[in-house]
C-alpha cells in the first residue's frame, strides 16, 4: 500500500467512524463560515431546509456558495454528509443537477438516505442530486465526464488529500471552458514539515495536509487555472493542546478561493466593465471576491484576466465589457500576491 493509500485509509476511518458530529473536531474549523446574516437570502433559505441529521455530520470549514447557480451542473468534491449538495440542489433548481463524490462509504450511504426527503422538501418531481463513491484525484474513473461541469465546489476536503496536483488537474479536466472551482479549505502560514505528515490525527484534522497558501497560487496556475481569487478568510484555532504543540509555530486559516478555467490564449489587454445588476440576490452590488466589487451601472477598470473571466464565465450576460486599447506592461518582478493571503484578510475581518 502506498503512502497516499495509507493517508486515505486513515482519513476514511477518521470521518467514517471516529467523528460523529462536528463538535468532535479538535479545531474551530467548522465555525469558520460567514455568519448566516451575511449570506444571500437564497442560500439562507436553502440551508434552513436541510435535514438536521445531515447538518449534524457537517465537517466543512466554510460556506462555498457562489452566486448564479440556477440551471448549473455542480460537482461537490468530498461531499461528506451531503449538506452542501442538498443546499445546491435547491439553488440550481429542477433544471440543474448536483453530484456529490466522497471516498467514505459510510458518508455516501448516509447521504443517499436523505435524497427523497429533500426532493419532497423542495417540491421537485424528480431528484436532482446524485451521490457516488470515488476519489477527487480520479474523477474520470468515477464516471465524471470531461468538460461536463459548470461549477465545482469543495468544503475543507482538499487538505485531506495527499495529491493536490491530481485534484486540481482532475477538476480542470471536468470543468467546461469558463467553468469555476469555488472552494473553502485550510491553509498553513508556512510549509508543513514532513514529520507532521506522519501523524494520523494531524491528517484527520487537516493540519498535516493543508497547503502553504502561496503554494496554492503556483499550483493552480501551473495546472491551467486563472490566478486564485480570495473571497473570504478566518483564523482557525486548535483546541487540542497536544495537536497544537505538534504544529509548533504554524498557524492555520480557512480561506475560500475561486478559480476559473479560461481558454489557453494570451491575455494582454484590460477592460472597463459595467455590472448590469442582473445576478439574483445582488441587484445593486456584486462582491466578486475580496478585491473586486461591482456596483450596478458603475464603470470599473479590470485587468486582462478578470476581463476574460467576466466575458467567458456564466457571468458573461451580467456585464458589458469594453476592452482597452492599451496593453498591460510585462513585469519582471515576482508578484507578491498579498491580497490573496488568507491570514491578512482574516486579520481585517476580525472575530466572528
Amino acid at each position: 500500500m502506498s503512502k497516499s493509500d495509507d493517508v486515505r485509509e486513515n482519513v476514511k476511518k477518521y470521518y467514517g467512524s471516529r467523528l460523529e458530529t462536528s463538535s468532535d473536531l479538535q479545531t474551530s474549523v467548522s465555525s469558520c463560515a460567514l455568519p448566516l446574516n451575511l449570506l444571500p437570502k437564497s442560500v439562507k433559505e436553502a440551508l434552513s431546509l436541510i435535514h438536521p441529521e445531515v447538518i449534524q455530520r457537517f465537517f466543512g470549514c466554510g460556506l462555498p456558495f457562489p452566486a448564479k447557480l440556477e440551471g448549473c451542473r455542480v460537482l461537490d468534491l468530498g461531499s461528506g454528509s451531503g449538506r452542501d449538495c442538498f443546499a445546491f440542489s435547491k439553488l440550481v433548481g429542477p433544471s440543474g443537477h448536483v453530484t456529490g463524490i466522497d471516498m467514505t462509504d459510510q458518508l455516501i450511504t448516509a447521504s443517499r438516505q436523505f435524497v427523497e426527503y429533500h426532493r419532497g422538501k423542495f417540491g421537485y418531481e424528480e431528484p436532482n442530486v446524485t451521490f457516488i463513491q470515488g476519489y477527487m484525484e480520479k474523477l474520470c474513473e468515477a464516471g465524471i465526464q470531461r468538460d461536463s461541469m459548470d461549477v465545482l465546489i469543495s468544503n475543507c476536503v482538499i487538505c485531506l488529500c495527499p495529491d493536490k496536483r491530481s485534484v486540481l488537474e482532475q477538476a480542470y479536466n471536468v470543468l467546461k471552458d469558463g467553468g469555476e472551482l469555488y472552494f473553502s479549505d485550510m491553509y498553513a502560514s508556512s510549509v508543513v514539515p514532513d514529520h507532521m505528515k506522519q501523524d494520523p490525527g494531524l491528517w484527520g484534522e487537516g493540519m498535516s495536509g493543508c497547503l502553504f497558501w502561496k503554494d496554492l497560487i503556483l499550483l493552480a496556475q501551473s495546472v491551467g487555472f486563472s490566478t486564485p481569487l480570495l473571497v473570504t478568510a478566518s483564523h482557525i484555532e486548535v483546541h487540542n493542546m497536544e495537536l497544537k504543540a505538534k504544529a509548533g509555530d504554524i498557524r492555520y486559516a480557512s480561506g475560500t478561493y475561486r478559480l476559473f478555467k479560461l481558454p489557453r490564449q494570451p491575455r494582454t489587454s484590460g477592460a472597463v466593465v459595467i455590472y448590469k445588476g442582473t445576478v439574483p440576490d445582488f441587484p445593486d452590488q456584486l462582491d466578486f471576491d475580496s478585491t473586486h466589487s461591482f456596483k450596478k451601472d458603475v464603470e470599473v477598470e479590470v485587468d486582462a484576466e478578470m476581463a476574460a473571466i467576466l466575458q467567458i464565465s456564466r457571468f458573461s450576460s451580467d456585464f458589458t465589457v469594453r476592452m482597452l486599447d492599451k496593453e498591460q506592461p510585462d513585469s519582471d518582478s515576482t508578484p507578491q500576491y498579498c491580497h490573496l493571503n488568507p491570514f491578512l484578510l482574516a486579520d481585517r475581518r476580525g472575530p466572528l
